[in-house]
């Protein structure tokens, strides 16, 4: 039976690189795509990504996507704004997750991101185009959410010939859960990039750190055999 092409979004971070393992099982990955928008992160998302891409022999392409330095907002892009660390994060206070959130918002970041993706989609013949998106983070970003997939579904409905949809394999997953598919994946977590800076090791300081070590600890890992003294 013909497999669905698809597209994967992959920025190499835990849940974007759990939903590249899941569509390679699953569907027929003829793409995926990494977007290099002015992150901090970026030199360390692409590296991760190329070789997560190339470890399973699927075509890897990065877009560049200078303009969003005029937005000038977000601390995941200024640099004299700094993107919010150890004390001031706090994974388990949705309060001060509301606090940082805003923070590292990037205006309209995912919508830009997935009407990209639809158009090299349509271009590909591709079913779905797949997201890494998670029910931990969507409590405090709107974009994660199921409702947000449907309406741009309804959206490219109109705006795309092949009519594709979005379909994410974590929606509905916590971080803990996803580590757990993960490991059963066999993915390699030491290939991965989810901090948001671009140092020679996870900085193990902001959210998107803490909560993967958060992850790993609760699914039993030993996370210094991955990442070090680090975090």
């Amino acid at each position: 039976m013909q497999k669905n092409k698809a597209l994967v979004l992959l920025s190499a971070g835990l849940d974007s690189s759990l939903n590249l393992y899941e569509a390679h099982f699953q569907l027929d990955v003829v793409l995926a795509l990494t977007f290099n928008y002015g992150q901090k992160a970026a030199h360390q998302e692409i590296k991760a990504a190329k070789n997560l891409a190339a470890g399973l022999k699927i075509s890897h392409k990065v877009v560049d996507l200078p303009f969003f330095a005029d937005f000038n907002k977000s601390s995941l892009l200024v640099a004299s704004e700094n993107i919010p660390t150890g004390t001031n994060v706090d994974i388990h206070s949705l309060e001060v997750s509301h606090q940082t959130a805003k923070s590292v918002w990037v205006p309209n970041r995912n919508g830009i991101f997935l009407n990209i993706a639809a158009g090299f989609a349509e271009a590909l013949g591709v079913s779905f185009v797949i997201p890494g998106f998670n029910a931990e983070e969507a409590a405090t970003f709107p974009d994660n959410t199921e409702d947000y997939m449907k309406a741009l579904d309804h959206s490219f409905s109109f705006s795309t010939a092949n009519k594709m949809k979005l379909k994410c394999f974590t929606t509905s997953l916590n971080k803990t859960e996803i580590v757990l598919r993960a490991l059963e994946l066999k993915m390699p977590l030491e290939k991965i990039w989810p901090c948001y800076f671009a140092g020679a090791r996870w900085c193990g300081q902001c959210e998107s750190c803490l909560r993967s070590k958060n992850a790993m600890e609760k699914a039993g890992i030993d996370v210094k055999k991955y990442f070090g003294e680090v975090l």
